[in-house]
Parts: C-alpha cells; structure tokens; sequence
C-alpha cells in the first residue's frame, strides 16, 4: 500500500512524545534504545519525561522530531505494509523523507541533525538573528517589507512561504524587527516574533550549512527509493548527487512548502500522511489545498485509526 508521507519539522516537539509508541510497537522501543546508544545519551528519557526548556533547545529538539517520525513510518510500514509514494519534510523534516526513501540510515541521519542542531545553534551565535511569522499578507508583499527594512549588512529574507497568507522572515534582529512594523502597518492580520536561536533559512546561517555539508560527506547516501519533493527548490528528486546538492542549499534557502504541497497534489491523488509529532504539515495543507486531506500518524490512537481503515 502506498501514501505520500510528510514529516514535520522543529516545533512539533513536546513533552511525552513518543512514549505510548514505545510502550505498545516493539520496533519502536528498539530503535529508542538505538538511538540512546548512538548518540551517547538518553533521547528516550528527553522525549518521554525531560524538561521542555531542554528538550526545545535546537540540538535536541531536531533528532527528537526525526527519530519520532522515522518510527511512526517504520511502524505503518511493518503494521500495514504503507511504504511511501512520494516523500517530503518541512526543513528538518527533509531528513526524515530521506531516511523513509532509503537514502539515509536512520541512526545516521540522527547523528546528521544532532550535529545540524549544533551547528545552527552556534551560527545563531555567532551572528545572532531571529524569526517571524506574518500572517495574512500576501508573499510580494512580505518580501517587499523584508526589501525595505534591509540596509547594509543589515538583512531580513523569506524564510518559510508555508501556506496562503503564512511566511516566516529571518534576518538580523533590528531588521527582522523593522520588517514586522512595516509588515503591520501594511494590513498583515498578525506579526510574531518566534522563539528560535537564530536567523535559520538565510544568509547568517551560512557558517553551519558549509560545516555541515562537509559532515555529511562522511556518510553514505543513496538514490532515493521513491521521489522527494525538496525544500530549496519545490521539485522531486531521487539521485544522490541532486540530493546532496539540494541539502547543500537547504539551511540558506528559503522553505517553498507551498510549492512543494502543490507539486505533490499534482502528481500524487492517494492518501496523505503526517508521520511524526503533531499536525502542524496537515492544518497547512487546508489552507493550501482544501480538496486534499492529510491523515495525522504520530500517536497509538492515530495509528491505529489508520490500521482500521486500511486506508
């Protein structure tokens, strides 16, 4: 059985996540313990009972999400036999896609966003930045904003064009801040500022995404098994050398899930799922295209409401 999967990124975090996957799939308690093993301390204990302030932190919050979504897949491949038509993840989620489409292992890939996180978080250091959501205004006129409040080597871009009427910006802190007041003096409905460590999706970021480029040379990738739709680019791909080059671009690119959400509902008419914590991908795909429907899978009960169905 086939279904296009989609895998959320950072954010989706919380407290307990995971827990009831480990307590009822044996597949899932042993890749908890691998994962433990592999990165050298308990993400299980973080995931299931852990502090919230610690398990937010970038460099633990990216391989919690990616290791929850690899075994809620790896749970509807074994349980139902449902193995992904096409694959996309929302920026960390990408990594995700690529372990569900065979181009990475799953505990490489958990090293992979364990030394992402790292990496983004130092960057946010060493050129500090933030990010925001503008909501309801129109993307031209988002990046018009984000045009007039640059200056120098002061800069805000488009981050996320993540439905109709929902970007994240990402810059310095003044300029981001500027942009937001233009933005809401200009009819945005609403202007937040988010709680991140950094300007991630821009240029200030450029430090990590050569660093990290470099890390995982030193793994193995493959070609895809079923087609990816990319962040950077909105386009499906499946070599290896397409895939590395669309990771290379990914942490200064912005991320065209709009895009990417059209693509996939032009090629694929089959069941949509969101595997991994949370629903945020699923509430952006009604406000991009209310005629598809995107089924959540990241708890017992929605895998099992799944399993009944047979969808």
């Amino acid at each position: 059985m086939k279904a296009a999967m989609l895998f959320p990124g950072q954010g989706s975090q919380f407290v307990g996540m995971g827990k009831d996957l480990a307590e009822n799939f044996s597949i899932a308690a042993e890749l908890y313990e691998e994962a433990d093993e592999a990165l050298g301390f308990s993400i299980s204990r973080l995931c299931f009972e852990g502090d919230a302030a610690e398990l937010t932190e970038t460099r633990n919050a990216q391989p919690a999400i990616l290791l929850h979504s690899i075994i809620a897949a790896r749970i509807l491949l074994e349980e139902a036999g449902i193995e992904p038509a096409i694959a996309a993840g929302h920026s960390l989620g990408e990594y995700s896609a690529l372990v569900a489409s065979n181009v990475l292992d799953g505990i490489d890939a958990l090293k992979i966003v364990r030394r992402r996180g790292e990496l983004m978080f130092d960057a946010g250091l060493s050129q500090p930045g933030t990010m925001a959501a503008i909501i309801g205004m129109a993307d031209e006129d988002v990046a018009r904003a984000c045009e007039e409040a640059s200056s120098g080597d002061q800069i805000v871009v488009v981050a996320n064009i993540n439905s109709p009427g929902q970007i994240v910006i990402s810059g310095n802190i003044g300029a981001v801040e500027k942009a937001m007041e233009i933005a809401d003096s200009n009819g945005a409905k609403k202007v937040v500022k988010l709680n991140v460590s950094g300007a991630f999706h821009s240029p200030l970021v450029a430090s990590a995404e050569k660093e990290l480029v470099s890390y995982i040379g030193s793994f193995s990738l493959s070609d895809a098994s079923t087609g990816v739709i990319c962040n950077a680019d909105a386009k499906m791909i499946t070599s290896r050398s397409d895939i590395i080059d669309a990771l290379s671009r990914q942490l200064t690119n912005p991320v065209l899930w709009s895009d990417s959400m059209r693509l996939l509902a032009a090629r694929w008419d089959g069941p949509i799922i969101e595997a991994g914590p949370g629903r945020v991908l699923a509430g952006l795909m009604k406000r991009i295209d209310r005629s598809r429907t995107v089924e959540s899978a990241g708890t017992v009960e929605d895998i099992q409401k799944l399993l009944e169905r047979k969808i």
